[in-house]
């Protein structure tokens, strides 16, 4: 498979333009992974534009390309998102880079009651930066078309906000139901919500209820927080027919 990279001028380059990669993905491409002139890549924005493209000059600083071929690819439909309560060390982050692998389409931090991990202040997009650039280096690997966004840190209100429009689904090992039998919709998002490592409140749990939330398990077994997100986009995404 060939090497791929992300780059802005993806965006409007056709096939026979000139594209130029320089900064990080230029090191990458020449020292890291040393392409060579008349090397196969690819090329993303990583908002659909899908390039193939030859290298005609690599320097340190600098690699040429031609681009050979053009696909514009549509964003998945429905779309997952993943509400990832913030944890302790890297937990969290782990759970964004494995979904986005797997093909979550937006991630969600969720400051829950028994966060321990707290963004607050200047942290707030600091962290948020962070978890984009792990989402973005994951969707590179994983050569994904699409990167998923990583919105704003979210509060238990503001996520039963999304109740109305999306299909709201709790991850909780007291869950009365499965997730790998429950009815997905096609018409609206599907929302993957995770707690933290103390789990999810009572309160929230009710709360979510009430909104019209599913509390679903995924299996026998409790897994860590880190861990449970990217197990129900496994079955989510087999579900709906993308795997």
């Amino acid at each position: 498979m060939a090497l791929h990279f992300v780059v802005d001028a993806a965006t409007d380059a056709r096939i026979g333009d000139r594209v130029v990669l320089t900064g990080a993905e230029a090191h990458h491409a020449a020292t890291v992974r040393r392409v060579r002139a008349g090397e196969q890549i690819t090329l993303g924005d990583g908002r659909g534009a899908w390039l193939t493209a030859e290298c005609e000059d690599v320097a340190p600083q600098q690699v040429a390309v031609r681009v050979t071929a053009r696909d514009d690819v549509p964003a998945p439909a429905p779309r997952i998102v993943l509400v990832q309560a913030l944890a302790k060390g890297d937990r969290d982050e782990l759970a964004v880079q494995a979904s986005t692998e797997l093909g979550v389409d937006e991630i969600v931090p969720w400051q829950a009651a028994r966060s321990v991990s707290r963004w607050e202040g200047a942290k707030k997009a600091k962290a948020r930066g962070r978890w984009q650039t792990i989402a973005r280096e994951a969707a590179k690997q994983a050569h994904r078309a699409w990167i998923p966004e990583v919105a704003e840190v979210a509060t238990t209100r503001e996520l039963i906000g999304r109740a109305a429009a999306s299909r709201l689904i709790v991850l909780e090992p007291t869950g009365a139901e499965r997730l790998s039998a429950l009815d997905l919709p096609v018409d609206r998002d599907v929302v993957l919500i995770v707690g933290p490592e103390g789990g999810v409140a009572p309160e929230e749990l009710t709360a979510f209820a009430d909104a019209g939330a599913v509390i679903a398990v995924l299996g026998d077994t409790v897994l860590r927080t880190s861990t449970a997100g990217p197990a129900a986009m496994a079955i989510v995404s087999t579900r709906l027919g993308r795997w």
